[in-house]
């Protein structure tokens, strides 16, 4: 049975104002009965902590819309296994699930702020919290390390939090100072949907809006817009201090993904300060990961060389050999707007570590990769020391750098097909190999390279069955069409052209309904 809503918010108030306590100090809100569970009212001045602390399962935590508490606050755990939801009094008026919230909202929002430390953290075992409608920040002109801290150090699976969601909420750092990291997602059954989240950003050190490294998952990471200045999505980073973790059941779908040109010297939006920028999203530690429908924009060589995307295995700080990054589903994204593409590492290059495998990247549009304006060399793809397993297949991409790139150890198992690329320069090339089929087969043997349209490249540098138009007109993209233009019109020769009897480069109509 549902619940029924609090309505009028100033019916809770008058409940509040039978409430004691000491003059000066955060006052004890009073539950009101629901039948299912209490409704723990608190406005401004009330003891937010106290009301946690005392909620049950089936409970609801109300707090005054555009009041202020202040912490820091702990989620506690309690025993059960239903849901205690904390919401805003005005959740009626934001706008409905499914829909991601952004900073026009924010007078419709508690805030909850701290000045030291974090200012919402999960107690050992802390479960089965859905906090809805709040804005959580640092106290002005603060910078904190994490704002929420959903498990970090735990040894045990028992001691992470289990089932916490974040539903349209607006998580931020100080517009000047910065904060280091929104989420610190260290747990299972952890869930940032519908949110927003900003100003993660930090001088000499990596910055995320989201980032995980000690717990096993899953992980639903969906609608959100997330902004950071090292990484604005990172899994691992640092070692797990539960024996053989590695983060598991990720999905990132629907997200946009983006560094503000505020933080780009050179741009008319520049505030003044150069951040540490990396890029837009890295797995280091990971499995069994869905990467689908999102927009990653805005990525310049600065602190790196400017990868927007990294699957690069590290046993970050030595002491987690069984690092690895498998099972990758990188796919229906767009990626628009900066200096390299995709960047896979096999191994770790400083410490013993297992390997990267089994990593797909398809269906994607890449964009404006390389361009003066974001720095680097412009490659699309990196492939280094072995990886295994990767396929890249049906996308199209604009850049200025090399379609791939590769080192180190040869990658078994290669798929390149139904791509459209531009060859450049150097098209496929390898360290100390010539361009085309000398790199194929030195680095990936035994590589399945077919059906893909690689524009000015030199047809006897490649395998046969591949199409090699001298010029991106001859493509025959259909401009002004869904797809940003990318689309091939119904006169181009590369229609139905592709392996598998459909378009060669993005498929749109899985595309679009891939987001």
């Amino acid at each position: 049975m549902s619940r029924p809503a609090l309505r009028p918010w100033a019916c809770g108030l008058l409940l509040l104002a039978a409430c004691g306590g000491d003059a000066g100090r955060p006052q004890r809100a009073r539950p009101a009965s629901t039948g299912a569970g209490n409704v723990i009212a608190v406005a401004a001045g009330e003891d937010l902590q106290d009301a946690l602390d005392r909620a049950r399962t089936g409970d609801e935590i109300v707090l005054e819309a555009g009041a202020t508490f202040t912490g820091p606050f702990t989620l506690p755990r309690v025993s059960g296994s239903g849901w205690i939801t904390v919401r805003s009094s005005a959740a009626d008026a934001l706008p409905p699930a499914g829909t991601r919230v952004s900073p026009a909202q924010a007078a419709l929002l508690p805030k909850l702020e701290s000045a030291e430390g974090t200012v919402l953290a999960a107690a050992p075992g802390a479960h089965h919290f859905r906090l809805v409608g709040l804005e959580i920040r640092p106290r002005a002109g603060r910078a904190l390390k994490n704002l929420v801290t959903l498990g970090a150090d735990e040894t045990t699976l028992e001691a992470l939090p289990d089932s916490i969601t974040i539903e349209r909420c607006y998580l931020h750092g100080d517009p000047v100072k910065g904060t280091r990291r929104g989420i610190a997602l260290n747990g299972r059954q952890l869930t940032v949907v519908d949110s927003y989240l900003a100003d993660f950003k930090e001088v000499g050190a990596d910055s995320q809006a989201l980032a995980g490294w000690n717990g096993p998952g899953p992980f639903r990471i969906e609608n959100n817009t997330l902004e950071g200045a090292g990484e604005n999505i990172l899994f691992g980073g640092a070692d797990p201090r539960i024996e053989g973790l590695v983060p598991s059941d990720i999905t990132i779908r629907g997200n946009l993904l983006r560094k503000p040109l505020a933080w780009k010297e050179g741009e008319p939006e520049y505030a003044g300060t150069r951040w540490t920028v990396k890029n837009l999203l890295e797995l280091k530690n990971a499995r069994r990961v869905v990467i689908a429908g999102n927009r990653l924009e805005n990525n310049w060589a600065e602190s790196q060389d400017g990868f927007a995307v990294l699957f690069t295995v590290r046993n970050q700080d030595g002491a987690a050999p069984w690092s690895t990054v498998e099972d990758v589903d990188f796919r229906d994204n767009t990626v628009s707007g900066t200096a390299s593409g995709v960047n896979i590492l096999a191994r770790d290059d400083n410490a013993p570590s297992g390997l990267a495998r089994g990593i797909t990247v398809r269906n994607n549009l890449f964009e404006d990769v390389g361009s003066p304006r974001w720095g680097g060399g412009g490659r699309l793809f990196q492939v280094l020391d072995g990886a295994a397993d990767v396929v890249i297949e049906h996308n199209t991409a604009l850049h200025t750098g090399n379609v791939v790139t590769a080192a180190g150890r040869p990658s078994p198992g290669f798929v390149f097909r139904d791509n459209i690329v531009l060859n450049n320069a150097y098209g496929v090339a390898g360290d100390g190999t010539a361009p085309g089929a000398a790199t194929l087969r030195a680095y990936f043997p035994g590589a399945v390279f077919r059906r893909n349209v690689v524009v000015g490249g030199p047809p006897d540098a490649y395998p046969a069955d591949n199409f090699f138009p001298r010029t991106l007109a001859q493509v025959g993209f259909a401009a002004g069409a869904p797809g940003g233009g990318y689309r091939l019109s119904p006169a181009s020769p590369y229609r139905g052209a592709a392996s598998d009897g459909k378009d060669v480069g993005v498929d749109f109509a899985a595309w679009e309904a891939g987001r």
